[in-house]
């Protein structure tokens, strides 16, 4: 099924693209044919990115919190001849509190872009494919939090599980126009983003691999060979459906982060201030 030519003619936006799971999916849709479009909030990593994928990959700074920004880069890339057949949102935000520790800017600054933007990009690219019916495929990428919640994690986990019900919601009420939905809830697969928010301090993999059943952490081949057999024209009757990607590891072991129950105030404040850092540090990188 993976032949070189499987995307062949397909132009696959990738949101949050230039690190990452974004990255690792849109280097596996290159090399299996496709033209890829990465999207990102920070221009220099973006371009760099789509520099070493290779002159099929495009870029675009786009912060998808702004939905005027969204529907300017989706209709110039139309503009450019370029129109998406595929769809994977994969850009997200996340960090580790104690949920009465955030603030409503806090709580925004992941509804905002897992929640509110996935939604505003999957229906400005959307509702071109159904006023020109061409039909395409939307992937999500979410979390096993979908079906076990997770502490420490609230808003992520609010935001995710909205973009699931979208999937499911959507995958029906489109489907008529030739439109897939499905979603990929991976497991611990190891990215410098992740780990500097969700075990700041602590960037060892040794204690999820040890309570996974597989005894492994997660690839970044893994989940782009996934990908691309989601939104492949041979899987054209699979939609609607979440896929974990993990192991089977929220099957033995349920909700993450419970390890940090036992935390008290000086180990929360010593990982806000790692995320903090983390975070002026890719401020610095958006200019």
């Amino acid at each position: 099924m993976f032949q070189s030519d499987l995307f062949a003619g397909q132009h696959v936006l990738v949101t949050g693209g230039g690190t990452g799971l974004g990255r690792a999916m849109a280097e596996r849709l290159l090399a299996l044919g496709a033209t890829v479009e990465i999207w990102g909030r920070r221009a220099p990593v973006l371009e760099q990115a789509a520099a070493e994928l290779g002159p099929a990959c495009h870029w675009r700074a786009v912060d998808i919190r702004d939905p005027e920004a969204i529907e300017a880069a989706v209709a110039a890339s139309w503009d450019a001849g370029r129109p998406y057949t595929r769809l994977v949102n994969n850009a997200a935000g996340n960090f580790i509190s104690r949920t009465e520790d955030l603030s409503h800017r806090a709580f925004r600054a992941i509804a905002d872009i897992v929640f509110h933007g996935t939604f505003q990009v999957t229906t400005a690219v959307g509702k071109r494919w159904i006023a020109e019916k061409t039909g395409g495929a939307v992937l999500s990428i979410v979390v096993t939090w979908v079906w076990t919640g997770s502490p420490f994690v609230v808003p992520s986990a609010m935001s995710k599980a909205g973009v699931d019900a979208m999937t499911k919601s959507l995958a029906v009420e489109w489907g008529r126009y030739g439109i897939r939905l499905n979603g990929i809830a991976p497991g611990v697969i190891p990215t410098e983003g992740a780990s500097s928010r969700l075990r700041p301090g602590d960037n060892r993999h040794s204690e999820p691999a040890q309570r996974n059943p597989l005894g492994r952490v997660g690839q970044l081949g893994e989940i782009g060979d996934l990908a691309a057999f989601l939104l492949a024209p041979q899987t054209g009757w699979v939609n609607g459906q979440t896929i974990a990607l993990d192991g089977g590891d929220w099957l033995a072991n349920g909700a993450y982060f419970t390890d940090y129950l036992h935390w008290g105030d000086e180990e929360w404040t010593a990982a806000r201030e790692r995320i903090r850092a983390r975070d002026a540090s890719d401020r610095a990188q958006r200019g």
